[in-house]
């Protein structure tokens, strides 16, 4: 009796086949067969799957972010009470940064998505959509952290959100490109999130 075929089993095997290739070469390098082959399975088997390329690097990306809150969450799970926004902060943060070969292969993955995307309408108007839900959710978590008196009153929550993006693109590309360790980026973030919640109570130092 031949094996049942798990499809969405079968769709992330693609996914990480195509992280594998673009991460080593880029997504232009990246053909359906290609990508079939490094997947193990046949080209029509592929595109029972996805018919383009673009269909197969949207759903990579999501797979990729899936993945990477399903990490989050394990973490914030992991720790003792309930989670703080400077923690939920820290931990989405942390997992952003290119500190080990899973979240490196993310970042180079997502390297290659944008550029492709800035001439890409369709790919461009997805990664608009997922910066603006990030971006949206940080300041939700600082809104809270302002309520709670965790971070002066006078931060304007959607700009400050704005600024831990671009920092995490920064440190991400030190790291990468190794003009700073992970450690290093890593601390330069936990820098930051001293100062930005210099009013917290687990701050015991005050603003840094």
């Amino acid at each position: 009796m031949p094996k049942r075929v798990d499809h969405e089993e079968r769709r992330g095997q693609i996914a990480e086949a195509l992280w594998r290739i673009a991460a080593a070469r880029g997504l232009d390098g990246a053909s359906l067969r290609d990508v079939a082959a490094e997947a193990g399975i046949s080209l029509g088997q592929l595109q029972h799957y996805f018919t383009s390329k673009d269909d197969m690097i949207v759903f990579a990306l999501g797979h990729i972010e899936r993945l990477a809150q399903h990490r989050i969450h394990t973490r914030i799970e992991a720790l003792p009470g309930a989670p703080t926004p400077r923690v939920v902060l820290r931990e989405t943060l942390a997992e952003m940064l290119p500190l080990d070969e899973a979240s490196r292969t993310g970042y180079l993955v997502q390297i290659s998505y944008f550029v492709r995307a800035v001439h890409d309408e369709r790919l461009r108007t997805h990664a608009q959509e997922g910066i603006a839900s990030l971006r949206a959710f940080f300041a939700d978590q600082l809104k809270t952290a302002i309520a709670q008196g965790e971070v002066s009153a006078d931060r304007d929550p959607d700009r400050e959100a704005a600024l831990l993006i671009a920092l995490t693109d920064g440190l991400s590309a030190a790291a990468l490109m190794e003009y700073d360790s992970p450690r290093g980026a890593l601390d330069l973030l936990e820098l930051h999130l001293a100062r930005l919640f210099s009013g917290a109570a687990q701050d015991t130092g005050g603003a840094a």
